[in-house]
């Protein structure tokens, strides 16, 4: 079968793994053609080959580290190519740190802070400049609930996020443009087993499926929802969250497990 003509264009950063993969797949799905960003050159081939298949769509690869100036040099230039518009931008890439603050190096706290705040803020500038000049497009910035809570600097990173993309949503509806943050919760992806989490430390009913979150946040970007929260059981605790007493979301000071504390891509 050959491509779908004339169809929306999607980037989607982290896209070989977890969330990422999933907003791939999802995309395809409703005939999108792709630009996967990921580090691995060898993952990102292999995903397109099997998306491209599957879904009769085209999937460009962008190996980059967005923790790197270079990296996000590379995907903010494929973002301004207004020969070859984007119109749906997902920021999923991502790291999660094993241990408290003061624990990491400051190295490990820069990376962090890079790739959940500096990278999505530089890809959504360059994104907003093709879009607000067609007057369509779409964002959504995968953040965490950690964002109505007090855990550290995840927690600040992903706050700035949900932030950001309320404001960048009311800012932007008007002239065609959509921005959704989506603050899901516990979700099966290799997100926790590469950071060396207990995955235990949650009880069961708090673990999402990928599909559910990744669909749910399509529906709410669409249909011009600031902040997409998956299921009514996140949405409740995200409530209590925010009005809870900023001591009582801080959660007892967490043990180090016996894992490397380097952080890998992957989602929010």
């Amino acid at each position: 079968m050959t491509a779908i003509a004339n169809a929306l264009t999607a980037l989607v950063t982290g896209a070989t793994a977890g969330l990422g993969a999933e907003f791939a797949r999802q995309l395809a799905e409703q005939g999108h053609h792709l630009i996967l960003v990921a580090r691995d050159d060898g993952r990102l081939r292999a995903a397109a080959e099997v998306l491209e298949r599957d879904y009769s769509i085209t999937a460009e690869v962008l190996p980059a580290d967005l923790a790197d100036d270079s990296g996000v040099a590379a995907v903010v230039e494929r973002l301004l190519d207004a020969s070859r518009p984007v119109d749906v931008l997902v920021n999923n890439a991502g790291i999660g740190l094993l241990h408290s603050f003061e624990k990491n190096s400051a190295d490990d706290e820069k990376r962090h802070l890079r790739l959940h705040v500096q990278t999505p803020m530089e890809l959504c500038h360059a994104a907003l400049q093709g879009m607000l000049e067609r007057g369509s497009g779409r964002i959504i910035n995968v953040a965490s609930v950690a964002a109505f809570a007090n855990r550290g600097s995840y927690s600040a990173a992903k706050a700035w996020q949900v932030s950001f993309s309320r404001w960048a949503n009311l800012a932007y509806a008007a002239r065609g443009v959509k921005v959704t943050a989506l603050c899901p919760g516990f979700v099966h992806t290799e997100f926790h087993d590469r950071m060396g989490m207990d995955k235990s430390v949650a009880p069961r009913w708090m673990w999402l499926k990928a599909d559910r979150v990744v669909s749910e946040a399509l529906v709410d970007n669409a249909n011009g929802k600031a902040i997409s929260i998956p299921t009514k059981r996140y949405k409740v605790l995200t409530a209590i969250a925010r009005v809870l007493p900023a001591r009582l979301t801080a959660g007892p000071p967490r043990r180090p497990l016996p894992a490397s504390r380097d952080g890998a891509s992957a989602n929010g």
